[in-house]
C-alpha cells in the first residue's frame, strides 16, 4: 500500500515515490476482464469470482479489519472503496458470519469523509462499558482505527462505537485518542489484558520497523508501555501488527506469545507477506526468543575483494571505481554487513554512474554459490540490453523536437501547450529521452490531467516503438497513465510507465493490424502518486526496439545468458544470497555485478563469493512466515472467538500487483480463515495454520479417491475426470521413493495451462508454480514459483489443498508450510493430475471433494 513518504533517494514532494502502507495503495490497475464485464453476468458467478472466499459484491477491498466475535457472529470489517474498483476513499466495509465460511455483506460501517480516510484497525466488545459508549447490559462494540487525515497526511488512532451489534456506528467526538504527529503510525489492534484489567493496543511505527504497545483503562486515554523492533525482515514497512497468546503443543501450562508483523515489500516471496515472532509478554514488553547468530555454510571463497585491486575481474564504466571500496564511499550512507575490509560498491560518484564488474570464466563444480548483496532493488529483466544503441530504422511519427505538438490534439492541462524540454519543477530527474523534447505530463505536478492524441496514420510496419516512463497506471484502470493505440476508436494496445522517471523502450507487435488506420493517444487521468507519464520518439519500424537494462544486480551468466540473478533490497545493509549451481554443473560460467541504474538506489553492493555444498540463507529466509505464498497479507486474528480458538485471516493479494488483477466488478479477496496453533517441529516452536473446520461443510457427497498408486517420470490424470473441478478440497499423502519432485497439478487445461503444487526432495521444500496458471502477464511480478521449507515425516509428505476459482491454498505437513497464491485460469481448465519427475513416488492416498458455493 502506498503513501507519500519520501526516502532520501526520492524527490521531495507529496505522493511521489510509492512507499507502502497497510491501508493505502497506488498499485497498478489492469484492464477489466471482458468476460467479467458482461452485462448479463449474475453477481458472484463472474469468471474469477471465489466461491468460498469472502469478496464484496462490488468494488475494491484490501486489509481485514476489526475482527471480533459477538452474540454468535464473527465480524469481518475490511478496507473498502465504496466508490470504485481501485484503491481510494478508504472506509470500513462489513460482513458477518456464524461459521467463518458463509458471509453476509452488510452496509458500509465506517465511511471516509472530507477530513479523513478510515484506515486499518481492530474492534473489541467493551463488556464493562469502560468507555461509557453503551451500558453494562448492552456493552458497546468499539472500533479502534487509524485516521488518515487528508490535510497533511498525518495518521492517528481514533474510536467509533456501535450499540446495535455493529450495524450502525458513531465516530467518537474526542478523536483522535492517540496522536504522535506521525505520517507512519497506524493499524491498531486492541485486546483486553486480564492481568492488569486494562486494554492493550499493538500499533505500528511502520517506517521505523517498530511495534508500539499502549495501555488504557477506558480506550480513550492511552499510555505508551514499550516498543519492539527493528527485528527480523525489515525490507519494507511494518504494518497491521497482532499480538496474542497460544498454548504450545496444546499445553495450557506452556504458553507463548505470537507477534505478527506484516511487511511490504520485502516478504519471503517478494512484495507483501506476514512474518511472526514468538516470545514472551509481561504486560508491558514483548521479548522475542533469541534465535542465535547465523553462521553460513563453509566453502571456498572465490572473491572477497580484500586485495588492493579487483584482480582478474574486469570493470566497465565508472560506478565500481578502480579498486574495491573500504565500506561506504563519498556521499553514501553507512554500509554494513560486508566481511573483512573490502567490497564491490557501485556508488562511486553517486547513483548517476553505471558500470559492470565481471569475473573470469570458470567451470561450475560446486552446488551453490553464496554471496552477500546490498544496494538497490532493481532486478534483472530478461530481454534488456546493456547499452542503448541507435533506434531501429523506420518512420518517426513524433519526436517532439519542434517546440510544438504539431497536429496532435491536446485536452486538459497536464501536457501544456508544447513538449517539455526535460525535467519539470519539483520532479525527480527525467532521463532516457532522445534529443531535447518529450511529452511530460508532470506540468504543475501530479494533480493535472489530460490527453494528447496523434493525427491518424496507417500501420505499414511490424512494430510501433516508443520511449515511455512515469506512473504505472495501465489503460482500463480507473485512472490510467498510459500510451494507447487506437484502431476504429478502440484501444487495441496499451503500455504504462513503471513508477520511474527514466524512459525506456516499449514495443507493440502490430503485424495483425497491417493496413489499418490508427492513432496514438497518451492519457494522464491520474492525480495521485506517480500520476503522470513521459513519452518520446514514437515510430513505426520493422524491427523491435530493445529496452535498456536498469538493473542493479548480481548475475550468473552461462552460455552468454543470465540464468540466475539477485538484487539488493534498497538498503546499505548487505545480506546473504545464494545461486543454485547444480543445473549448470560442468558448464562455463561468469559472475557479473551490474549497475545500469541512475535513479534512486541506483547502485549495488557485493562481497564474499563462496562456493559451497549448501545455500546461505538471508535474513528474510531466516525469518518466520505465517505463509510463504505471494498472496497473504495484513493477516490478523479474531478477538473473543468461542472456546479460546485463535482464527486468522489475510488479504489474498499482493501490493506488487494488487490493483492489476483481472477481476471486475470487484477487486480483492480474503483468504480462508485459519485456525492457528503453536507446535514443536524439529525442536523449534512454529506457528501452524489449518483451514477452519467449517470448510468441510461445503464438501459435496461422493468424493473421488485414489489409493496406492506409484507414479514414475510422468504426469497423469488423477482418478479420471471425477476429480476435475474449479472448487476443490484435496487431501493427499505421498511416500518418498527416488523422485526428485512430485505432487499434484490442478486447474490443468489446454495449451499447457496448469498450477503445479509439488515437493522438491533435493531442497526439502514445498512449492507452487503458477507460471502457467492462465492469465499471468498483467504484471511481471505475478508469474513464478513460491517455496516453503518442509521436511518429510517418516518418509511421507502430507498436503491439504483448497482450490477456488481464482486461488490455491496449500497446507503442508502439520500446517507449518503454507502457500497462498492467486491464479486466473481459463474456466475450462479443471483437470487434476499427479506427477513425478526424475524418479518415482508412491501416492498413498488422495481424496478430492468438490466444494459447493457459499453464494447459493
Amino acid at each position: 500500500m502506498s503513501s507519500g513518504r519520501v526516502s532520501r533517494h526520492a524527490r521531495v514532494r507529496m505522493m511521489a515515490a510509492v512507499a507502502t502502507v497497510c491501508a493505502l495503495s497506488a498499485a497498478p490497475l489492469a484492464p477489466l476482464a471482458p468476460e467479467a464485464l458482461a452485462a448479463d453476468t449474475l453477481p458472484y458467478s463472474e469468471t474469477y469470482r471465489p466461491q468460498f472466499h469472502f469478496t464484496p459484491e462490488r468494488n475494491w477491498m484490501n486489509d481485514p479489519n476489526g475482527l471480533v466475535y459477538y452474540k454468535g457472529e464473527y465480524h469481518l470489517f475490511y478496507q473498502y472503496n465504496p466508490n470504485g474498483n481501485s484503491w481510494g476513499d478508504m472506509s470500513w466495509g462489513h460482513a458477518v458470519s456464524t461459521d467463518l465460511v458463509h458471509w453476509k455483506q452488510l452496509p458500509l460501517a465506517l465511511s471516509h469523509d472530507d477530513e479523513e480516510m478510515v484506515f486499518s484497525g481492530g474492534a473489541v466488545v467493551d463488556w464493562d462499558n469502560t468507555t461509557g459508549f453503551g451500558t453494562t447490559t448492552n456493552p458497546p462494540m468499539v472500533a479502534i482505527y487509524t485516521s488518515a487525515y487528508k490535510n497533511g497526511g498525518k495518521q492517528a488512532q481514533s474510536l467509533a462505537y456501535s450499540t446495535d451489534r455493529g450495524r450502525t456506528w458513531t465516530k467518537y467526538q474526542g478523536n483522535p485518542v492517540i496522536d504522535i504527529g506521525s505520517k507512519d503510525f497506524r493499524d491498531p489492534k486492541v485486546q483486553w489484558y486480564e492481568p492488569t484489567k486494562s486494554w492493550l493496543m499493538t500499533v505500528s511505527l511502520s517506517a521505523e520497523h517498530k511495534v508500539q504497545f499502549y495501555s488504557s483503562k477506558n480506550l480513550k486515554d492511552w499510555e505508551l508501555q514499550s516498543e519492539f523492533g527493528p527485528a527480523g525482515a525489515t525490507g519494507g514497512v511494518w504494518e497491521c501488527p497482532d499480538l496474542f497468546p497460544l498454548a504450545v503443543d496444546g499445553d495450557p501450562k506452556k504458553t507463548k506469545w505470537v507477534l505478527v508483523v506484516n511487511i511490504n515489500p520485502g516478504g519471503i516471496a517478494g512484495g507483501s507477506a506476514a512474518q511472526y515472532f514468538i516470545g514472551d509478554f509481561d504486560g508491558k514488553r514483548f521479548t522475542a526468543e533469541d534465535k542465535g547468530t547465523y553462521t553460513p555454510p563453509t566453502g571456498t571463497v572465490v572473491q572477497d575483494f580484500e586485495g588492493t585491486d579487483f584482480g582478474s575481474w574486469t570493470t566497465t564504466g565508472t560506478a565500481f571505481g578502480t579498486v574495491p571500496a573500504a565500506g561506504a564511499v563519498d556521499g553514501q550512507g553507512a554500509v554494513s554487513g560486508y566481511d573483512g575490509k573490502g567490497l564491490a560498491n557501485s556508488f562511486h560518484s553517486g547513483d548517476g554512474t553505471t558500470g559492470t564488474l565481471t569475473s573470469p570464466s570458470f567451470t561450475v563444480d560446486s552446488k551453490y554459490l553464496n554471496f552477500k548483496v546490498g544496494g538497490g532493488r532493481h532486478p534483472h529483466v530478461a530481454g534488456t540490453v546493456m547499452e542503448q544503441g541507435p533506434p531501429p530504422a523506420g518512420t518517426i511519427l513524433a519526436d517532439f523536437e519542434g517546440g510544438t505538438y504539431g497536429g496532435w490534439t491536446v485536452t486538459g492541462e497536464a501536457f501544456g501547450t508544447a513538449p517539455a524540454t526535460g525535467t519539470l519543477t519539483n520532479q525527480q530527474e527525467v532521463s532516457g529521452f532522445l534529443g531535447s523534447g518529450l511529452v511530460n505530463s508532470y506540468l504543475n505536478g501530479d494533480s493535472t490531467t489530460g490527453t494528447l492524441t496523434s493525427p491518424e496514420f496507417t500501420i505499414d510496419k511490424d512494430y510501433v516503438n516508443f520511449l515511455v516512463g512515469g506512473g504505472n497506471h495501465p489503460a482500463g484502470s480507473d485512472n490510467p497513465t498510459a500510451v494507447e493505440l487506437l484502431v476504429d476508436g478502440q484501444v487495441v494496445r496499451s503500455t504504462t510507465g513503471q513508477d520511474g522517471e527514466a524512459l525506456n523502450w516499449a514495443s507493440w507487435d502490430v503485424k495483425d493490424l497491417a493496413g489499418k488506420k490508427a492513432q496514438i493517444k497518451i492519457v494522464d487521468d491520474n492525480s495521485g502518486g506517480w500520476g503522470h507519464i513521459n513519452v518520446d520518439h514514437i515510430m513505426l519500424s520493422d524491427a523491435q526496439a530493445q529496452p535498456v537494462s536498469q538493473e542493479t544486480s548480481v548475475n550468473l551468466i552461462v552460455d552468454g545468458k543470465v540464468v540466475r540473478s539477485a538484487t539488493g533490497a534498497n538498503s546499505e545493509t548487505m545480506d546473504w544470497a545464494s545461486f543454485d549451481m547444480r543445473p549448470y554443473a560442468g558448464k562455463e560460467a561468469q559472475i557479473q555485478i551490474v549497475d545500469m541504474n541512475t535513479a534512486g538506489w541506483g547502485h549495488i553492493l557485493a562481497d564474499q563469493f563462496t562456493e559451497a555444498d549448501a545455500p546461505a540463507k538471508s535474513v528474510v529466509q531466516r525469518a518466520d512466515w505465517a505463509d510463504y505464498g505471494k498472496d497473504y497479507y495484513a493477516a490478523v486474528s479474531w478477538e473473543n472467538a468461542p472456546g479460546g480458538k485463535r482464527y486468522m485471516i489475510g488479504w489474498m493479494n499482493n501490493w506488487d500487483y494488487g490493483g492489476a488483477i483481472p477481476t471486475s466488478p470487484w477487486r480483492g479477496a480474503q483468504s480462508i480463515p485459519r485456525e492457528v496453533a503453536l507446535r514443536t517441529i524439529d525442536g523449534r516452536i512454529r506457528l501452524t495454520s489449518q483451514p477452519v473446520n467449517s470448510v468441510t461443510s461445503l464438501r459435496q457427497a461422493h468424493p473421488a479417491s485414489a489409493v496406492g498408486a506409484t507414479v514414475k517420470d510422468t504426469s497423469k490424470t488423477l482418478i479420471g475426470s471425477a476429480a476435475n473441478g474449479k472448487a476443490l478440497d484435496i487431501e493427499a499423502t505421498f511416500s518418498l521413493k527416488d523422485a526428485e519432485r512430485f505432487g499434484l497439478k490442478v486447474r490443468t487445461g489446454a495449451n499447457g495451462e496448469e498450477t503445479v503444487i509439488g515437493y522438491d526432495t533435493t531442497t526439502q521444500e514445498l512449492y507452487v508454480d503458477r507460471s502457467h496458471s492462465g492469465a499471468v502477464d498483467f504484471n511481471s511480478n505475478f508469474p513464478g514459483v513460491q517455496t516453503a521449507p518442509l521436511k518429510a515425516r517418516d518418509g511421507k509428505v502430507k498436503l491439504r489443498i483448497l482450490v477456488d476459482w481464482s486461488s490455491v491454498e496449500v497446507f503442508g505437513g502439520s500446517g507449518e508450510a503454507v502457500i497462498t497464491d492467486q491464479i486466473f485460469p481459463d474456466p475450462a481448465s479443471q483437470g487434476v493430475q499427479v506427477f513425478a519427475e526424475n524418479g518415482s513416488v508412491k501416492l498413498d492416498k488422495a481424496v478430492v471433494w468438490h466444494l459447493g458455493s457459499v453464494h447459493k
